[in-house]
C-alpha cells in the first residue's frame, strides 16, 4: 500500500499514546501513516455523568463520523469504549495484544490508615465471602463508571461516591484537590503513559469491563488496502478473549455503560471465563465462572450470557431497561 494512512485519534493523552502506538506498529510493515485529532462528544462534557449522558459510543461516535465521511482511513479506540455493535460501515480491523485489564485504587492518605476499611491486609484483599464489608469509616471514593460504582457499593455499601469525568490527566489531579479517599482508574490507561502514582493498589476482587486494556483498530467497509495492512497488527488470542466478553454483554445489554463486567483468559488452552451484572445501587448481583474448551468458544459469549439470564440476571436486566 503506497499511500500514507490517516489514523483518527481523540486529542487525550492516553489516545494519541494508542494512536502512535498503531502507527509505529504499522511502519515495522514499511506502512506510512499520520494522526489527525478528532475532538468527542465525550471529551467536550466533562461534567455530565456518563451514565446520565446515557450514549452509547461517546468517545467513539465523532471518529465514526469522520471515517464514515472519508476523513481519515482507519481510528484507534480503547475497545471498553467501542459500543459491541458497530457503526454500519465500519469493521474491525485489529485487536492489539491486551494490557492489564485491572482496576486500581488511586488513594490519597498513607495505606496503613485506610488497609483496614479497605480489607486489604498484607497486601491481600479479603474475599469477603459475598458479604458487605462495613467496617467503622465511610470513604468518599470517585468514578464515573456505572460499572465500578456497582461493584464498590456492593462490596462497601456504607461509602460515598463521586462523579470524576476527563482524561486520566485530569482526573489524577482532581483527587488531589477533591476531599476524597482516593479514586477508580484503569491500571492500562496509567500504565500506558507512565502516569501510575506510587499509592495506587491493583482491584484483584473487581471483574473489568468487557475488553478491558484492549485496543481496537478499525477502518472503512471495503477498504481492503486499509484492513490488509491492520490485520497485520492483530492479536488473534486477545481478539478471541474479548470477542467472548462483549457478546456476553451484547447479549445481556448492549451498552458499554452498564453495570455488566466480563473477563476471558486462556489458562492452559482452555477459556477461564468470569462475568457478572449487578444493579446500579450495587444491592442484587449475579455472577457466572465457567472453564470451557477453546475450540467450543465461537457462541460462548451468548451462552454464558443467556446461563446468567436464567439464573437471575434477567431480574436486573429488566430493572436497568426500564429505569433508562
Amino acid at each position: 500500500m503506497t499511500k500514507t494512512i490517516r489514523i483518527g485519534t481523540r486529542e487525550s493523552p492516553l489516545a494519541v499514546w494508542q494512536a502512535t502506538l498503531v502507527k509505529q506498529l504499522l511502519a515495522t510493515n514499511n506502512q506510512q501513516a499520520e494522526l489527525v485529532f478528532i475532538k468527542s462528544e465525550g471529551d467536550i462534557d466533562l461534567q455530565t455523568p456518563l451514565y446520565e449522558i446515557g450514549v452509547q459510543g461517546i468517545f467513539t461516535h465523532s471518529l465514526d463520523l469522520a471515517l464514515i465521511n472519508n476523513k481519515i482511513d482507519i481510528a484507534v479506540h480503547s475497545m471498553k469504549d467501542v459500543p459491541t455493535q458497530l457503526a454500519k460501515g465500519i469493521v474491525q480491523s485489529a485487536v492489539l495484544p491486551r494490557a492489564s485489564y485491572k482496576d486500581i485504587f488511586v488513594y490519597k492518605e498513607e495505606l496503613s490508615l485506610i488497609e483496614n476499611d479497605l480489607g486489604y491486609l498484607n497486601g491481600q484483599w479479603s474475599s469477603g465471602n459475598n458479604t458487605p464489608l462495613t467496617h467503622q469509616h465511610s470513604f468518599t471514593i470517585a468514578t464515573s463508571s456505572i460499572r465500578r460504582m456497582a461493584q464498590w457499593r456492593n462490596r462497601y455499601p456504607h461509602h460515598q461516591i463521586e462523579n470524576l469525568r476527563g482524561n486520566v490527566n485530569t482526573r489524577l489531579r482532581k483527587v488531589q484537590e477533591n476531599n476524597w479517599q482516593g479514586a477508580i482508574f484503569a491500571a492500562a490507561g496509567l500504565e500506558r503513559i507512565n502516569l501510575r502514582p506510587e499509592k495506587s493498589i491493583e482491584l484483584d476482587w473487581m471483574l473489568p469491563a468487557p475488553a478491558q486494556g484492549a485496543i481496537m483498530v478499525v477502518c472503512r467497509a471495503g477498504e481492503d488496502d486499509c484492513l490488509q495492512a491492520c490485520e497485520l497488527l492483530n492479536d488473534a488470542t486477545t481478539a478471541n478473549c474479548v470477542k467472548i466478553e462483549r457478546d456476553f454483554l451484547r447479549t445481556l445489554l448492549g451498552g458499554c455503560s452498564t453495570p455488566i463486567s466480563a473477563l476471558a483468559e486462556i489458562k492452559e488452552d482452555k477459556i477461564y471465563f468470569r462475568g457478572n451484572i449487578l444493579s446500579p445501587d450495587g444491592k442484587e448481583k449475579v455472577a457466572i465462572e465457567k472453564l470451557m474448551d477453546y475450540n467450543q468458544s465461537s457462541n460462548a459469549g451468548q451462552q454464558l450470557a443467556e446461563e446468567i439470564l436464567l439464573n437471575g440476571g434477567e431480574k436486573i436486566a429488566m430493572a436497568i431497561r426500564n429505569a433508562k
